[in-house]
């Protein structure tokens, strides 16, 4: 994996979820600007998906598991776009803090990610 990836993913996931959560804290619902930054989040973690399947494919294994690293990497790209919908049902305050919490878990997901290829033994 691409240390500088995770690190600027996890960065902006936390950034994402500090956006969201000021909305929330000024009883706001989602806008379209919090979408588009969920779609940039979501581009940074399909990235590191697809650098994960190259970096599998060229040989390198991760230590903690092939199929646990997938699913993790996985659920990574799906946790903000799954949180971004949800804030679109729940047109409130309340919209914004589900867009925060996906942020948080995306980078609770990054640091497991390091963890699991084997970043985090030490």
């Amino acid at each position: 994996m691409i240390d500088a990836l995770t690190a600027v993913a996890s960065v902006a996931a936390l950034l994402l979820a500090a956006w969201c959560g000021l909305a929330t804290a000024r009883d706001q619902p989602t806008k379209d600007w919090h979408l588009i930054g969920m779609a940039v989040v979501t581009a940074l973690a399909l990235a590191q998906l697809v650098v994960g399947i190259v970096e599998i494919a060229g040989g390198h294994k991760p230590t903690g598991g092939t199929v646990i690293f997938l699913a993790y990497a996985v659920g990574a790209v799906l946790t903000v776009p799954a949180a971004g919908f949800m804030s679109l049902v729940e047109r409130t305050r309340w919209g914004s803090a589900i867009g925060a919490a996906g942020g948080i878990v995306l980078a609770a997901l990054e640091l497991r990610l390091v963890e699991i290829w084997g970043g985090g033994h030490g």
